[in-house]
């Protein structure tokens, strides 16, 4: 990209321009690479968006120091003896910010390797295959017979609620703050607050859960979320469901959170407020309107092939719509490429598409779950076995937990998956694997799996739904 004489701007043209470099943006840049098309990838901040930089990385570090710190703590580890166990947790928070730094340049490296241009500045919709470029001195216009629009989503504030980054924080400003807290109320009982929940809990801060649902992790198997629960109230972690956030004040001893549930309202005093209540997609200022481009509920609308009403226009990720996840974007990514490309028919098959929580136990869901299931009007047969049945979860001391599959018992089929437990978030990729390649359950029961392994339980549960396990 160039500049004129006297700042006048100056046109270049790609195959493709990708505003959003995050795990979809990037993904699709290469892909698109690949497919020997001329890319350039719009980004206003760091490379890897806000996955990599303030989410699913710097997230996972910070919960893996906890993991070991509950290890230790817990005695879990027979023959192991540890005196004087602290935490330094500015030393947790500056390594997980070193990960997150690592993965950013690598991202910048595969840009250099795929040679595509990285184009710095916030991009916006300038018209018929335009883009306009600002890097906040000067603006810039590029030229692209395709864009692909991967802004992705930021954090859903509520009301009346102001982030000061001291006694209200969201996951944004909880990923940098070098302090634990004596106490936090966690507004949002979804994956970004139970992962901060467990975390806090175990470095023995005072935690509080609010979720105007029913249930933890809304929209997953209730069976699932009454586990998790169960093992966070055993851990010391009150939970408040059904419970409704009404106000905040905020003082110089920290927060007064009025909240409404069956027993009426009632102030939670804590040192902070830590709000997780969603994600809202970043469609402002993008020149969305001008381009032609809808809007629906929040989120940009895209036909099969992740076209907009725009022609040459396409959008990916959280910014057009639910599951909110990395993978389901980087995933999106490919198929929009190959879309334009001429080389796929079919979009991302949403039952595919696992949901993962990195709490401990770890919780992973893909496909439907038993209720669903039978509101589908499936016959239905389950397999559901605890890893308590397992010779390496024994040994290991890994025995809080099940694995369900949820199947047809008419062909077989595995509708889905539902899992509790230490390293499950690993484990599903098998399940989602059968159900993309459209194995039945009594194939993966005559799957041989290695012994001792936690994928046992996955064995163990096909072949309980067709009433033949072996080890429970």
């Amino acid at each position: 990209m160039t500049h004129g004489v006297d700042g006048e701007q100056a046109m270049t043209a790609y195959d493709l321009a990708i505003i959003g470099s995050g795990p979809g943006g990037y993904v699709a840049a290469i892909r698109a690479a690949q497919l020997g098309m001329r890319v350039a990838l719009i980004e206003e901040d760091a490379l890897g968006g806000v996955c990599l930089n303030w989410g699913c990385i710097p997230s996972k570090a910070i919960l893996s120091a906890a993991e070991h710190f509950d290890q230790l703590k817990a005695g879990k580890v027979p023959g192991l003896q540890l005196k004087g166990l602290s935490v330094d947790y500015g030393a947790v928070i500056d390594a997980s910010r070193k990960a997150a730094e690592r993965l950013s340049r690598g991202v910048a490296s595969l840009m250099r390797k795929n040679q595509i241009e990285v184009v710095r500045g916030r991009g916006r919709l300038a018209g018929s295959g335009q883009v306009l470029v600002s890097d906040g001195e000067r603006e810039s216009t590029l030229e692209a017979r395709n864009i692909l629009l991967s802004t992705g989503s930021r954090e859903l504030v509520l009301p009346g609620i102001e982030i000061d980054g001291r006694r209200v924080l969201t996951s944004r400003q909880a990923l940098e703050t070098r302090e634990l807290p004596e106490s936090i109320v966690i507004v949002g009982g979804g994956a970004v607050g139970l992962e901060f929940a467990y975390t806090y809990a175990v470095y023995g801060v005072q935690v509080t859960v609010v979720e105007m649902m029913d249930q933890l992790l809304p929209g997953l198997d209730r069976e699932l979320a009454e586990a998790l629960a169960n093992s966070f109230t055993r851990r010391g972690v009150k939970i408040a469901t059904s419970t409704t956030y009404r106000g905040l004040e905020v003082n110089d001893q920290g927060v007064v959170v009025t909240v409404e549930g069956e027993k009426g309202e009632q102030e939670l005093r804590m040192d902070q407020l830590l709000l997780a209540v969603g994600r809202r997609a970043r469609v402002e200022d993008i020149g969305l309107e001008q381009a032609g481009v809808q809007v629906e509920n929040g989120f940009v609308a895209v036909g099969e092939d992740y076209c907009t009403a725009a022609p040459g226009i396409w959008a990916i990720g959280d910014v057009i719509g639910p599951p909110l996840l990395a993978h389901k974007a980087s995933e999106e990514g490919k198929a929009a490429v190959e879309f334009m490309a001429g080389q796929r028919k079919k979009r991302v098959d949403p039952k595919t598409i696992p949901a993962c929580i990195y709490c401990q136990p770890q919780v992973a869901s893909v496909g439907l779950s038993e209720d669903e299931a039978r509101a589908a009007d499936y016959d239905v047969r389950v397999g559901k076995v605890p890893f308590v049945a397992s010779g390496k979860a024994v040994g290991t001391g890994h025995t809080e937990g099940f694995v369900k599959i949820v199947s047809d018992a008419r062909y077989g089929e595995i509708l889905g998956c539902q899992a509790i437990g230490a390293g499950v978030t690993e484990l599903i990729a098998e399940v989602t694997l059968a159900m993309v390649l459209e194995a039945t359950v009594r194939e993966v029961g005559e799957t041989c799996h290695a012994h001792p392994t936690l994928s046992e339980v996955i064995l163990e549960s096909a072949l309980a739904a067709e009433g033949r396990a072996i080890h429970f």
